[in-house]
């Protein structure tokens, strides 16, 4: 109760459809078998990813079904039509369940699959039913050769009796006797209103009248026989359905405890379903199960604190805490409205929660280990029964936990030492502390009290964690810091908010020096820490910001590298092809050569062909020399571009030699080459500059 827990339950509750999903909801306890805990979790967790996955679970009905199964139970017991049709849905849901679980989802959902595996689905419970009831319910005619016979009769007896009514109604509306035209049953006798004053005028029975009296409802002399003999036949009918219901009903009695077990399964999925349900609300998760004591919780949330902040739109801080077997026992200080019961009953209901099979609003890296006990003492536990005090009631509990306390127990102590005299409390409950550790016991405990956060990190096994407060807006941060304790705030709180400065002055001059300038050491390091710690969270951003402008760089040089290659290997490629074209032609010219040669009977002729193949391989030689000295050129000047002056350094183009561009004439240039001016085209030069090596 005083974590809460029963809070849960009650929403837990809401989602469940079944009377028993609602009782198992209700009756959550705490485990201690972790193998238990284990597959509550896994079946809760197996769900959760059905509904995220969208896949359907084919436990839609709900039904609710003692009455149906306990009469299956009694001898003697008669099922309606529409109770056995409730039990045929019952054994459908099981089929489609069993039909649900094929090879891969009992691989897949073992833990759901755990459910029904002591259990199996008989078809001859819906094929008993089926051979009795209709769709909805109703006995088919043909249930028994009794059934269809007084059926076919009473189908006889009442198209006579239709056929033998509508001829006295026709007389009747003739004589102007009928005061409604349409048929009417009183007492299971077909009769027709006719008006008061000319029901003497008609034979047969009088049934009753309207309430204004003006109409008679009357039974013609003509129809009474064949009205006798339809009933007659309907209460026949009615005792073979009866007598039909009854040996169905025994027959599925066979087949009770398969049946009872079916309902159990389908409140036991129900009850699976609404644990899902309440941990997508709650963003719940499957912690790490571990078999010793331990705490491990990463962004861990309480629960009730989320839902209620996320229906306001307001945001919940998480809380990161461990306790192992070397750090068991955290105590937390900080001013009040900090958060420090908060954080207690947070990891308090989680455990709760986590040992009862609930899903947990942690990240799923947490590991958390299954406890024999947790022992709770929050608030004022004052009794008026037992005439206790406050403090008195605190040392009872106290008492108990240091007695019972041992390894496998995790505790939580909130404000221990309230309620007495400080400085006599303050030893108590360090004397509390130290036996508590000396059980190896895991808790939290909240204090103000200085001699606690002194003693917290010299006592093996105790550790110091505070809560963060932000000293200039006098606003809790409700982030819990692990290693050092926290400062109440006192003065700069009376300070803020106005108090005089000689109240103030008065009050530190009653506190204990040592005590003052600790409490002051303490809320100078905590603010310290929250500029380190914000300083931190910059550097990390600058740290991954550089990360990702390193990987965008790498990227870019990568392409480029690779473009750069592309274009080289092209390159290489195009000039191989110009190569081979040109080696090509000069086969092929040769070739020419050679029969023009052979076909040559002067020697003029034959003079001519020598010319022609010196002038073919002068070329071949010119073409190599040139490409030399471009390539001399391309290495040491660069093309500028832009519009030649005189001055500049130009490239002949024709020739690939670069000079000084001393005139220009018209479209005519005069280049210096060396000592040597020449005439060129204007058109044939390009401006260029040397390479500076680098």
């Amino acid at each position: 109760m005083q974590l809460e827990f029963d809070k849960v339950q009650q929403l837990l509750m809401e989602h469940c459809k079944t009377e028993l999903g609602k009782q198992m909801a209700k009756d959550l306890r705490l485990h201690t078998h972790i193998d238990y805990v284990k597959t509550a979790l896994q079946q809760a967790h197996e769900y959760k990813q059905l509904t995220l996955l969208q896949e359907h679970f084919p436990n839609d009905f709900v039904l609710n079904l003692k009455t149906e199964l306990k009469l299956l139970s009694i001898q003697g017991a008669v099922l309606t039509g529409e109770q056995a049709l409730q039990i045929r849905k019952l054994a459908e849901s099981m089929h489609a369940i069993t039909r649900f679980f094929d090879h891969d989802r009992k691989v897949q959902y073992v833990a759901l699959h755990e459910v029904i595996k002591e259990t199996y689905y008989e078809k001859k419970i819906t094929a008993l039913i089926d051979e009795v009831l209709d769709e909805v319910g109703q006995v088919k005619d043909n249930a028994s050769p009794e059934l269809a016979k007084i059926r076919m009769s009473l189908f006889r007896k009442r198209t006579e009796l239709r056929r033998v009514f509508e001829r006295v109604m026709q007389k009747l509306q003739k004589a102007n006797y009928l005061a409604d035209q349409g048929e009417a049953f009183l007492n299971g006798r077909r009769v027709v209103a006719i008006y008061a004053e000319n029901k003497r005028m008609v034979k047969g029975i009088i049934h009753g009248e309207s309430d204004t009296g003006k109409t008679t409802f009357l039974e013609p002399d003509e129809t009474i026989e064949l009205n006798n003999d339809v009933q007659s036949l309907e209460r026949e009918e009615n005792r073979e359905v009866y007598r039909i219901l009854r040996q169905l009903t025994a027959k599925l009695n066979g087949y009770s405890d398969l049946l009872n077990s079916y309902h159990d399964v389908l409140g036991i999925y129900d009850f699976i379903r609404a644990k899902a349900k309440l941990a997508l609300d709650m963003d719940g998760n499957y912690p790490a199960l571990v078999p010793h004591a331990q705490v491990h919780l990463v962004q861990a949330y309480h629960p009730l604190l989320l839902l209620y902040n996320r229906k306001n739109s307001k945001p919940t801080v998480p809380v990161n805490i461990t306790l192992d077997k070397d750090n068991h026992i955290l105590v937390i200080s900080g001013p009040n409205a900090g958060g420090k019961t908060v954080t207690l009953k947070t990891v308090g209901l989680l455990q709760l929660m986590v040992q009862s099979g609930l899903l947990v609003p942690v990240h799923p890296t947490s590991q958390m280990g299954i406890f024999k006990q947790i022992m709770i003492h929050i608030g004022d536990t004052q009794s008026l029964e037992f005439e206790l005090s406050t403090y008195s009631s605190h040392l009872k509990n106290m008492k108990y936990f240091m007695e019972n306390a041992n390894g496998r127990t995790l505790f939580f102590i909130d404000e221990l030492g309230s309620g007495s005299d400080p400085n006599l409390g303050g030893a108590f409950a360090e004397v509390i502390m130290e036996e508590l550790a000396k059980k190896h016991a895991f808790g939290i405990v909240t204090t103000h009290y200085l001699n606690l956060k002194v003693m917290a990190n010299k006592v093996k096994g105790i550790i110091n964690g505070a809560m963060g407060f932000d000293e200039e807006t006098l606003m809790p941060l409700y982030k819990l810091l692990i290693g050092k304790p926290g400062s109440s705030y006192t003065f700069s709180i009376a300070q803020r908010i106005g108090l005089h400065p000689s109240l103030i002055a008065r009050a530190r001059k009653l506190v204990d020096e040592g005590h003052f300038k600790l409490d002051k050491l303490l809320n100078k390091a905590e603010q310290d820490l929250q500029k380190v710690e914000a300083e931190k969270k910059d550097l990390q951003k600058l740290i991954k910001e550089n990360e990702r402008l390193k990987r965008e760089y790498e990227e870019l040089s990568d392409k480029e590298r690779k473009n750069q290659q592309i274009t080289f290997l092209k390159l290489q490629n195009k000039i191989k092809e110009d190569d081979l074209q040109y080696l090509k032609d000069m086969e092929r010219k040769l070739k020419q050569i050679v029969v023009e040669w052979k076909r040559a009977e002067k020697n003029d002729e034959r003079e001519k062909v020598m010319k022609a193949a010196e002038i073919l391989l002068f070329r071949r030689r010119e073409k190599q020399i040139n490409e030399k000295i471009d390539k001399k050129v391309q290495d040491k000047f660069r093309e500028v571009g832009g519009e030649v002056q005189v001055g500049d350094q130009v490239k002949i183009l024709s020739n690939r030699q670069v000079g000084k561009l001393i005139e220009i004439r018209d479209k005519r240039a005069i280049v210096q080459l060396g000592k040597v001016p020449i005439n060129v085209k204007l058109s044939d030069l390009v401006v260029v500059e040397e390479k500076v090596s680098e």
